[in-house]
């Protein structure tokens, strides 16, 4: 079986496994403080720590694992291993070369990805976009992320940050995006708008239970509560998923329109949400689009979970390896 450690690095914790990359196995899952106000150097010193430890606990021989991949959430080059703008990390972790120093540190050659990108891979390799050559990922979150697979390879364009899915514009007059733009899908579809949609609903006086189920703490408002609302058929919460999947439905048409994948995978916490969302988006699609025929295009939710990062990063170093360097850029 063929080895390799996933590990993803969050602002708050650093994830990490082993998986067996033939079958996406995951050796368990654990996770330890990323402490990132401490620095980049602190932060890798620590992910070169946290993975021998996990090797040694692992009961596997060092010599068996082959490869180790890093999603990062941000800028990356990932033909030369170096990140080039971390936007949520302290001092942005510009310039570093994240896999030189890792490899230096564990003798374990390493690879980078972005976060959502090695979702993407993982969920192309073995889960919901198993078979495809070509599929588009949304993960839904805090954020908006996303990946795009065409032939079989991920498109990380000229720089390395090509599928930007959540700034998409989709209203063109809309809210202004923390990127600075307006009307990026991210200010309508990720858990903070669905947040702040439910927080509108209550301080307008809605008919609404979505109050009651936080004991009117608007503090405790997140999109898990207007999901359980919705389940309950409360209709303000069921209308908030609407829009939501109404403005991805427009981005998904928008990426099925320019380059007809075979799936578009909708993951991450938001899309917990299931057919709330799903069904919207599928209605939006079917309404938008008429040129690109839709028979053989299916929109699904991720199968991987939590650990889709995970297996990604693991997949990505092995695809790296095999390759004997770095990835170019697939500019297609």
């Amino acid at each position: 079986m063929a080895k390799y450690i996933g590990c993803d690095l969050g602002g708050t914790n650093i994830k990490g496994a082993i998986v067996d990359s033939e079958k996406g196995i995951v050796y368990g899952v654990r996770s330890i403080p990323t402490l990132a106000h401490e620095g980049h150097k602190a932060v890798i010193d620590r992910i070169a720590a946290f993975f021998k430890s996990m090797i040694a606990d692992s009961g596997f021989d060092a010599s068996e694992i082959l490869g180790a991949g890093i999603g990062l959430p941000g800028a990356i080059d990932s033909r030369t291993g170096v990140s080039v703008f971390m936007t949520n990390l302290p001092d942005h972790w510009i310039k570093v070369p994240v896999a030189d120093m890792v490899r230096e540190k564990t003798g374990i050659p390493t690879f980078l990805l972005n976060d959502v990108n090695a979702i993407t891979w993982g969920e192309l390799r073995v889960g919901a976009g198993r078979g495809c050559d070509s599929a588009v990922c949304f993960a839904l979150g805090t954020g908006i992320g996303g990946g795009v697979v065409i032939n079989g390879d991920l498109v990380l364009g000229r720089t390395g940050v090509a599928g930007e899915l959540g700034h998409m514009i989709v209203e063109p007059h809309g809210n202004r995006c923390n990127c600075g733009g307006y009307g990026c899908l991210e200010t309508y579809a990720s858990g903070p708008a669905i947040r702040s949609a439910a927080i509108k609903a209550i301080a307008h006086g809605g008919t609404t239970i979505l109050g009651g189920l936080v004991d009117y703490d608007l503090n405790k408002i997140e999109a898990k509560v207007v999901t359980e609302a919705a389940l309950k058929g409360d209709q303000i919460a069921i209308d908030i998923y609407r829009n939501a999947g109404y403005y991805l439905g427009i981005a998904a048409s928008n990426m099925i329109m320019a380059l007809e994948p075979e799936r578009v995978i909708i993951t991450g916490g938001v899309a917990a949400a299931g057919n709330l969302l799903l069904d919207p988006i599928r209605k939006t699609v079917q309404e938008r689009v008429h040129v690109t025929p839709l028979d053989g295009i299916t929109i699904v939710p991720g199968e991987l979970g939590d650990n889709a990062g995970v297996i990604g990063n693991s997949m990505w170093a092995e695809k790296c390896l095999a390759e004997q360097k770095a990835p170019d850029f697939n500019t297609k």
